[in-house]
């Protein structure tokens, strides 16, 4: 008759409902309750690692464009110092090109002086300004020369216009 009360799914007074033994389920119920509070815990500390990598990546963010514009900043406070010392230099040399064509000119006149005693003055200054265009000469052809290696140092194919250049030699020697 017991099995039959089980079965049908009544109990006599005094025992317990029919179904699970609830010792049983409550030690079931814990186990899986670890295993979830565990799962629990790992979602929410993976949560918290990605919010903590999202944070890291947005101050990551900001500190770039922090960094970015202060380099930007320090960028063209040191291009205004750099044209202002290509400002200073570019009058410094113009000063000194200046200063030298008197000086040049002193002392072509100090050499025309010179040689007077010696020639004529027509001579003195025949001899004085042929010595200064003979100058000119060799200045302009290294120059040219400097200009030609230039010209080659930027070529489309180097070895090509090396050759050349050797070929061209060896006919104008």
């Amino acid at each position: 008759m017991l099995e039959t009360d089980r079965e049908a799914g009544t109990a006599r007074p005094g025992q317990s409902a029919p179904g699970p033994d609830p010792v049983a389920v409550g030690a079931d119920a814990s186990a899986a309750g670890a295993g979830s509070d565990e799962v629990a815990d790992a979602s929410a500390d993976a949560r918290d690692r990605e919010d903590s990598l999202i944070d890291e990546l947005g101050t990551l963010i900001d500190d770039a464009g922090l960094y970015a514009s202060a380099e930007i900043a320090f960028q063209k406070t040191r291009a205004k110092l750099a044209m202002r010392l290509v400002g200073v230099a570019a009058g410094a040399v113009l000063l000194a090109v200046i200063l030298l064509h008197i000086a040049l000119i002193a002392l072509a006149v100090g050499f025309v002086i010179a040689l007077e005693p010696l020639v004529t003055i027509w001579g003195a200054i025949a001899i004085v300004v042929g010595v200064m265009l003979a100058g000119v000469v060799a200045l302009a052809l290294m120059a040219a020369s400097k200009a030609r290696l230039l010209g080659k140092l930027f070529a489309s194919n180097p070895a090509e216009e090396a050759a050349q250049s050797a070929k061209s030699e060896g006919a104008s020697q």
